[in-house]
C-alpha cells in the first residue's frame, strides 16, 4: 500500500535539501511526496522543483488557494486533498527521517489494522542546542511510548508528536482532518482521531529527527504564543469527555485554573471550584465559590479538571486521587 507523505514548505531552504534526502534514502520504496511550497519567499520553491525533477515520486505544487491562506493548516489541506495513498503521514521540511521511519510505522499501522494511529521515539536537535523545555517534552513524549498512555494523559500537552505520526487515510477522513483552521493544528488533529475513536500504537525505536531553531513557525507565529491550548483543551474536553450527569470539579486557583473556570463559565457549564490554599477558601470569583480540596472525597462519580502546574502540586494531587479510587483518563485529567 502506497504512502502519502505530506510535506508543508515555508521559507526553510537551508533545511530542505537534508530532509528531502532522508526521505529518498527510506528502506520502504513505496510512497509518493505532496511537496506544498506554502507562499515561500526564498529558495524553497526552487529546491523542490529540482527534487520533483530527479525523482517521479515528488510532487512539487504551489499553494494556489485562492484566499491566498498561509499557515500550515491550509498547506495540509492542499496536500491532503492531492494525496493517492491509503496511508497518510506528515514530515517537516526542516526535519530528517531516519532511515527505516516509513517501513516501521506501515508494518505497525498494517499490523493493528484501520482504527489506528502509529507513532514512535523522537529526538530534538539543533545548531544552537536544545532548550531543557523541548528535553523535557521529548523524554515525555517518549516515555507515553514506552508505556502507552497516550490518551490519559492527552489535557496534559499534544501526545502525538505533529511531524511523527502515520494514519489511514480513511481515518483522516472520518476524523475530518484539516478540513478546518484549528491552531495548533497538530494537537486539534490529536484530539480529533481520538473523538473518532482511533488508538495510538507506539514503538520505542527513535523515528524522527526534530530540528528546534528559534525562527520556526511554532516560536514566531502569534497564533502559537499562548502554549497551554487552554481553549482548545476545554473545548474537546466539553465534547469527548464530560458527562454532564457527573458533577465537574475544578482543581487550580491560579491563572490557568482562573482561565479554565472563565471558559466553563462561557460554555454554561457548572462545576465546582477546589484548591489547597485555606487562604482562599470561601472566596468568590466570578460567581463560583472555591472550596476545601477534601470535599471531592464526599462526592460520588466525580470528574475533576486540575489545573495546578507544578510539579510537585501534580504528584500529591495524583496520590489523593489515585487513594480515593479515581482514575486518570475516567476520573480525572491534567491540563498543565
Amino acid at each position: 500500500m502506497k504512502i502519502s507523505i505530506l510535506l508543508p514548505t515555508f521559507n526553510t531552504a537551508p533545511y530542505l535539501a537534508e530532509c528531502l534526502d532522508s526521505i529518498l534514502a527510506q528502506t520502504e520504496q513505496d510512497w509518493e511526496l505532496i511537496a506544498v511550497n506554502n507562499f515561500s519567499t526564498d529558495a524553497s520553491p526552487d529546491i523542490l522543483q529540482a527534487y520533483a525533477e530527479r525523482d517521479p515520486r515528488i510532487r512539487f505544487l504551489q499553494n494556489d488557494d485562492i484566499l491566498g491562506k498561509t499557515g500550515v493548516s491550509p498547506a495540509m489541506r492542499f496536500a491532503f486533498r492531492r494525496a493517492g495513498g491509503g496511508i497518510i503521514t506528515r514530515m517537516d521540511s526542516d526535519d530528517i527521517m531516519p532511515h527505516d521511519r516509513l517501513s516501521t510505522m506501515k508494518k505497525m499501522l498494517l499490523e493493528s489494522g484501520p482504527g489506528h494511529v502509529a507513532t514512535g521515539a523522537v529526538r530534538f536537535f539543533g545548531e544552537d542546542g536544545v532548550g531543557e523545555g523541548f528535553r523535557r517534552y521529548e523524554a515525555w513524549l517518549n516515555n507515553l511510548a514506552l508505556n502507552s498512555r497516550h490518551f490519559a494523559e492527552i489535557y496534559r500537552e499534544n501526545v502525538l508528536p505533529s511531524p511523527c505520526w502515520m494514519a489511514w487515510r480513511s481515518d483522516l477522513v472520518l476524523a475530518a482532518a484539516f478540513e478546518e483552521d484549528v491552531y495548533p493544528e497538530d494537537y486539534d488533529l490529536t484530539f480529533r482521531l481520538r473523538h473518532a475513536g482511533c488508538k495510538i500504537v507506539a514503538t520505542t525505536e527513535l523515528l524522527h529527527h526534530w530540528r528546534e531553531r528559534p525562527d520556526r513557525t511554532s516560536r514566531t507565529d502569534a497564533k502559537y504564543l499562548d502554549n497551554s491550548y487552554l481553549d482548545l483543551k476545554a473545548q474537546w474536553f466539553l465534547r469527548t469527555d464530560h458527562d454532564p450527569a457527573r458533577p465537574l470539579v475544578l482543581w487550580g486557583a491560579g491563572r490557568k485554573g482562573k482561565r479554565l473556570a472563565a471558559l466553563l463559565r462561557t460554555c454554561g457549564v457548572p462545576f465546582r471550584w477546589v484548591c489547597d490554599q485555606p487562604s482562599k477558601w470561601g472566596h468568590i470569583v466570578g460567581g463560583v465559590v472555591m472550596e476545601n480540596f477534601e470535599l471531592l472525597s464526599q462526592m460520588t462519580d466525580a470528574q475533576i479538571i486540575v489545573a495546578v502546574a507544578a510539579p510537585d502540586g501534580q504528584a500529591a494531587i495524583k496520590t489523593y486521587l489515585e487513594a480515593n479510587d479515581q482514575v486518570a483518563g475516567r476520573d480525572f485529567w491534567f491540563f498543565c
